[in-house]
């Protein structure tokens, strides 16, 4: 997520979109090949109250081709993810520029750290309010946009359905449920993504500033060296541990939202919408909702924690080739 900001190339000014845009695309496939398998866990492991990841697992290896089973789904899943980031990091960057424009008070919106300290990004810093604001409502928008293919993914991974390709699987809910079938969820979906996203930004950010100032406080530099950047490795590796740490806070939070919106997305003549999904679920399953919580961890949402941590290494390398 643009939550981890790339590193502006020599003002406060954002690079242009297209930049966010190809590194987020770029990102969010990288990301959603290589963790297609913990995400198809997740839904097995979400449509049944009854599974358990151990049990899932071992259908999968009862497949003839092991390794297709294991990613299977996996371009519906590349396209969602690939193009929800993309539009997610770009939607995300111009809301930030736009905030950070109309709030030249200072209020909500910090200058660029001139005390000499190192730090991971160099891009205006907004308030915690403003960072919840803009991660959630271009997490809304994107997912609105991403649903339909969010919707073919889930299906598609399931084996409630016996789809033999994606296009078979798009025929066949718009055969049975028309257009609405392709927004099945959107409720939960939004209710788990919106606010996840807006916390992420929110969380990333603080980590990212406390791991900066724990840097800047535990290394003794020299006064030139003070002054000097951070290089691009040890802002990497921050980017990745605040991704990691605020990926886990708010996959924690939102994990119950993501099970409803799986129930409703695969069975939405059982599960009619988001009230109702919840209510039957605790009732008949108890405590179904943090199934799949840690596999859940670095997939959620459209853009999974390995393109929120390639997004910025994509970004820095495109900006370094046009310098």
């Amino acid at each position: 997520m643009s939550h981890i900001a790339p590193p502006a190339a020599s003002s406060s000014s954002s690079s242009p979109s297209t930049f966010h845009f190809v590194a987020g695309l770029g990102a969010g496939i990288s990301g959603a090949v290589l963790l297609q398998p913990l995400d198809l866990l997740k839904t097995r492991v979400q449509q049944s109250g009854s599974h358990s990841i151990t049990s899932a697992i071992r259908d999968i290896t009862r497949s003839p081709n092991v390794l297709t089973a294991f990613w299977r789904g996996t371009v519906p899943s590349a396209l969602r993810t690939g193009f929800g980031s993309a539009i997610y990091f770009t939607s995300l960057n111009t809301i930030r520029q736009h905030a950070a424009t109309l709030s030249q008070a200072a209020a909500a919106v910090t200058a660029p750290t001139s005390d000499g300290a190192r730090h991971s990004s160099s891009l205006p810093k907004l308030s915690n309010t403003a960072n919840l604001v803009a991660g959630a409502a271009a997490r809304a928008f994107a997912g609105f946009i991403l649903m339909p293919l969010t919707v073919i993914k889930v299906r598609y991974e399931s084996n409630l359905y016996s789809y033999r390709s994606i296009t078979g699987a798009a025929r066949d809910i718009y055969k049975t449920e028309r257009i609405p079938g392709f927004f099945a969820g959107f409720g939960a979906t939004a209710a788990r993504d919106a606010p996840y996203a807006g916390l992420y930004v929110l969380t990333y950010e603080q980590f990212k500033r406390r791991l900066s100032s724990f840097y800047n406080h535990t290394l003794v530099l020299s006064t030139a060296d003070h002054k000097a950047g951070m290089t691009g490795s040890l802002s990497a590796t921050i980017n990745f541990a605040s991704g990691a740490l605020a990926g886990a806070t708010c996959s924690f939070i939102s994990n119950p939202f993501d099970a409803v919106k799986t129930r409703i997305q695969l069975q939405p003549h059982s599960y009619r919408n988001m009230a109702q999904a919840s209510r039957r679920m605790i009732v008949e399953e108890a405590l179904p909702l943090m199934k799949s919580t840690p596999n859940s961890y670095p997939t959620r949402g459209s853009e999974p924690v390995p393109a929120q941590i390639f997004f910025p290494l994509i970004t820095r390398k495109l900006l370094s080739q046009l310098a």
